[in-house]
């Protein structure tokens, strides 16, 4: 694999800039904080587990900051590719990585929520095909430019691109938290299967290998539900002008991927550890429109074979169907002022689905 010339790299870089210039503001402060201190890692090429000084975090945010400001409000550069050094417009993936397949490297660009770009180059460790779902998986490694948000696993078109770093760092991030009180749970259950505790890093390798199949399972499911969606969900998400109700809408949808593919197959494979795995991250507005399935994870837990999860899986996905198809039939109805509906739905105790 061969380092990107200098200039596509600042290119990229200068694009993520932009989008964090731009929307760093719309995450909590918490959430914020955390995703600071790890891109500072990533930007230093420390450690996963390299201990910060909080001084040198925050003079470094303070220049990241006076940076955005800086940016905020340039438009996106296009990439400068090749030895004549042709251009591409940032969004134009399909062709940047026409172009760079040969150098061993990975573009995307995409869309994180409605509003908000992201961008990263990547060594490109593998790509494979899922025959059955007509999608490619590609990997990618060592990440040489990217923004504040780093998703671990995205479904683009129909490529489901999986960042082995950015799940690293991911990863790293839940263990930190988990280490505060190391509290008894599905995490704690991960950590106990890969000896995280003992060695993080040293577990890290099989946690990565094994951990990615869950989130292709995951991205399969946003595939399938994308079918049964359609164009229209995405015009939806578009239309909605507030981040609450666009998270929520990301819910329904996360819920009718794993309810219907991911968790099925888990509990049909019998994989107790990726299980376990899927409920660390079991949290926020997911869990706040499904309260049940943690006492349905629970039940499995103490025993009884997954019987509460499938019966589970199979109320939460008739559940969502029928929300998503509320949500589509508001969407038909009222048009570009289907937004305030859609909204008062999706906050109110019709979406939960009850036990």
């Amino acid at each position: 694999m061969s380092r990107p010339a200098a200039a596509l790299r600042h290119a990229v870089q200068t694009n993520c800039h932009i989008a964090d210039a731009r929307h760093a503001q719309d995450l909590s402060l918490c959430t914020f904080l955390l995703q600071m201190r790890e891109f500072h890692r990533w930007e230093r090429g420390l450690p996963l587990d390299a201990p910060l000084v909080r001084a040198e975090v925050g003079a470094w945010i303070a220049r990241r900051e006076s940076l955005w400001a800086e940016l905020e409000a340039r438009e996106f550069v296009a990439l400068p590719i090749g030895g004549s050094q042709p251009v591409h417009p940032p969004f134009d993936v399909d062709a940047v990585n026409a172009a760079l397949q040969a150098q061993g490297l990975v573009y995307g660009a995409g869309w994180e929520s409605a509003q908000r770009p992201t961008f990263f180059l990547a060594d490109l460790i593998e790509r494979r095909h899922l025959d059955a779902e007509g999608l490619a998986v590609q990997v990618c490694g060592r990440e040489w430019a990217r923004g504040l948000a780093a998703p671990p696993a995205v479904l683009s078109g129909d490529t489901i691109v999986l960042r082995r770093e950015s799940m690293a760092r991911w990863l790293w991030e839940k263990f930190e938290v988990f280490g505060l009180k190391r509290a008894d749970g599905p995490f704690k259950a991960v950590a106990r299967a890969y000896g995280l505790e003992r060695d993080f890093i040293g577990g890290l390798p099989r946690l990565l290998d094994e951990q990615a199949e869950t989130l292709i399972l995951h991205e399969i499911g946003e595939h399938r539900a994308g079918r049964r969606l359609g164009p229209a969900w995405g015009e939806i998400r578009l239309g909605l002008d507030d981040r609450r109700s666009e998270l929520l809408l990301r819910a329904v949808r996360d819920h009718l991927a794993d309810l219907g593919t991911t968790l099925p197959a888990l509990i049909e494979r019998g994989d107790a550890v990726s299980l376990h795995f899927w409920f660390a991250g079991y949290d926020g507005l997911r869990r706040l429109l499904f309260p049940g399935l943690a006492g349905a994870y629970r039940a499995w837990c103490e025993g009884d074979d997954g019987a509460a999860l499938q019966q589970a899986c199979a109320a939460g996905a008739c559940h969502f169907d029928d929300l998503a198809g509320e949500v589509l039939e508001l969407h038909l109805e009222h048009g570009s002022a289907a937004h305030r509906h859609i909204s008062a739905l999706l906050s109110s105790p019709q979406a939960v689905c009850g036990p």
